[in-house]
């Protein structure tokens, strides 16, 4: 089983951010605190529209903070870096380019002191990590959704990461093959000995997935909740999991935490349209093909 080194590696000090024009601004998130320790994995799970993808790309260096600060090994975040890649819910793939040309991309930026025999190894290594080998001459448009997520899972770790950052990178996959996907996450994870940061809006793929699960509140002006430690064992089996007390347990208070907050937020006349009652628990879905 993989441990994290207990050291922080990404971190995220009473950070605020917020969209539009000074008499109209519309604050996102406010005062978001977190701090993730080198090779664990963390989910953060939370509401369409909560600001998500906001806090991503803050970690990304995508987007600046109004207030706070984002730190790396110490070092304040000023813009993007190899050593946090992406890979976002929509593939952003270059269309003309094959699979190895789309991995290839993100190989050239950042191992240019390599020569072009070292580069062209780091493709096909990283190309075999996803399964794609047998596919590396088609172009995107001959690609399913989730061989389109792999080349994009592939890009990002031909950057060679610290951190790798995933926002929602599952969430338009049938469930089969984001089944199929997630094991393959894992994987790489312990393989590669990385370390992640993904956030979802399902609470069963991040129990499945994370070490730890953090909510995020609903916006605006969100905040990262309490964290709840996920200790199943690894390598966790989702058919095993339907039957276990502990994950149940899990499942059960996560999504309750969200709903109580969720309840919260919305006023009281508006709560019964807005939110059902805790559903019934389906069964995790069982791998399957890509």
């Amino acid at each position: 089983m993989k441990t994290a080194s207990g050291q922080s590696i990404l971190k995220l000090e009473r950070v605020s951010k917020g969209f539009g024009a000074t008499d109209a601004r519309r604050e996102v998130l406010h005062d978001v605190d977190l701090a993730v320790t080198e090779g664990e994995l963390v989910a953060i799970v939370g509401f369409s529209g909560s600001g998500k993808s906001t806090l991503v790309n803050l970690l990304a260096g995508l987007e600046m903070p109004d207030r706070g600060s984002v730190t790396f090994h110490g070092k304040r975040v000023r813009g993007p870096g190899p050593e946090r890649a992406v890979v976002f819910q929509t593939y952003a793939l270059l269309p003309w380019l094959t699979v190895r040309g789309n991995v290839a991309l993100a190989v050239r930026a950042t191992a240019s002191g390599r020569s072009a025999a070292e580069r062209d190894a780091a493709v096909e290594r990283c190309i075999a990590l996803v399964g794609l080998t047998a596919a590396a001459d088609r172009r995107p448009r001959e690609l399913s959704g989730g061989m389109r997520q792999r080349v994009a899972l592939a890009r990002a770790l031909a950057m060679n990461p610290r951190v790798l950052l995933m926002d929602e990178p599952l969430g338009a996959l049938d469930a089969l093959t984001r089944a199929k996907l997630q094991d393959e996450i894992v994987e790489i994870w312990q393989r590669e000995k990385q370390t992640i940061v993904m956030v979802t809006n399902d609470v069963d793929e991040a129990i499945l997935l994370a070490d730890r699960i953090i909510p995020l509140n609903p916006g605006p002006r969100a905040t990262l909740g309490p964290a709840f430690t996920v200790s199943l064992e690894r390598p966790r089996d989702r058919t095993a999991l339907n039957h276990d007390p502990a994950f149940r347990s899990i499942r059960n208070a996560v999504t309750e935490y969200l709903l109580d907050v969720g309840r919260a937020s919305v006023p009281r006349c508006e709560q019964e349209e807005a939110f059902d009652p805790l559903p019934d628990l389906e069964p995790l879905p069982v791998g399957g093909a890509a």
